[in-house]
């Protein structure tokens, strides 16, 4: 009885996923764009359907539509008052789907309903011929993969939104996985809006960071998103597949390797591995030797809260966020 209701559950659970899939991302997408909890948030009380319809401009009947499966979706929440249905924003509507909370995802999911959900459309098509579907979904050449992202100064700049806001919330994270405090030079490869930059000053002020991107990215970022303020963050125009990569102490690949092919990614970090300096000394993973990092071990001791570390205990670190981190050095 048990493993016949347990079928039962999971075949009815398909059937809703299956039946629902448009309307879930949609719901999300059209209330945001819409502005439903920016306007709940900016009037800071909980409003009825009739009061958001106004504010957002929209049909009542549409309204009380969307605002019972944003309610059925816990984004929003709702109580009476003399016998009006008011609704006020979850929590996590407040903190993620409001234009001015710190850590707002509102641009990834406007990216998300404008870009990406138009080329999932196109996921059959991908799946068979093995390429990204941006001809199809936009009819620009995709060829050139970011001459397709960036086919307007308009798509730029929403796509660098896209990456803010995705770094507001994993960025401090992913910086301070490892101590990068010794590295005093960072570039920041294909560094974009300069949002992952910003952590670096901020979580280390001794450091500098430049970032590496297209010169019409780094125009667009410095109009946009870097400001004088961020007096620590500068710019190095060029294509890293071609042009010298700056010199610095750390190099940066944040959500890039995951954009080439295996060709491109070898050719990508043999590059860095060229251009980067001499990294620290490593230890043995039996921690046997060689003894010169053994001894830089115990100075370590002495001198800091540190130690010497084999390349698997460097390699990899789990944020517990959307993003990892990876640590390499290159051998003295």
């Amino acid at each position: 009885y048990k493993v016949l209701c347990d079928v039962t559950r999971k075949r009815i659970l398909l059937q809703q996923c299956v039946l629902c899939a448009p309307s879930l991302p949609q719901t999300v997408f059209t209330s945001c764009e819409l502005g439903v909890f920016d306007a709940i948030q900016e009037a800071q009380r909980p409003l009825s359907a009739e009061e958001l319809s106004v504010a957002v401009g929209a049909s009542l009947d549409g309204m009380e539509r969307l605002l019972a499966a944003c309610t059925g979706l816990q984004l929003l929440e709702t109580h009476q008052e003399n016998g009006q249905v008011l609704y006020r924003n979850s929590e996590e509507a407040s903190v993620y789907l409001t234009r001015s909370s710190p850590v707002s995802l509102y641009h990834s999911i406007q990216y998300s309903s404008k870009t990406i959900y138009l080329c999932w459309h196109y996921l059959t098509d991908a799946i068979r011929d093995g390429k990204n579907q941006y001809e199809k979904a936009f009819g620009v050449n995709s060829k050139d993969l970011f001459q397709a992202l960036y086919r307007s100064d308009e798509e730029m700049v929403k796509f660098m939104r896209l990456m803010n806001s995705i770094w507001n919330i994993c960025g401090r994270d992913v910086v301070t996985a490892f101590d990068l405090s010794p590295f005093k030079v960072i570039c920041d490869l294909g560094g974009c809006s300069g949002a992952l930059a910003k952590h670096c000053t901020s979580a280390y002020p001794q450091c500098t960071v430049t970032i590496f991107d297209l010169p019409k990215v780094v125009h667009t970022s410095r109009e946009h998103f870097v400001t004088q303020a961020h007096n620590r963050i500068g710019f190095h125009e060029g294509d890293f597949f071609k042009d010298p990569i700056p010199e610095a102490d750390l190099y940066i690949l944040a959500r890039i390797l995951h954009d080439w092919t295996d060709q491109c990614c070898v050719e990508l970090l043999t590059r860095v591995y060229k251009a980067c300096k001499p990294g620290q000394c490593l230890l043995y993973e039996d921690g046997s030797g060689p003894l010169t990092a053994q001894l830089y071990s115990l100075n370590m001791l002495v001198q800091t809260e540190g130690r010497e570390r084999s390349a698997a205990q460097y390699s990899h670190r789990f944020t517990g966020k959307t993003y990892d981190a990876v640590l390499g050095c290159k051998d003295t």
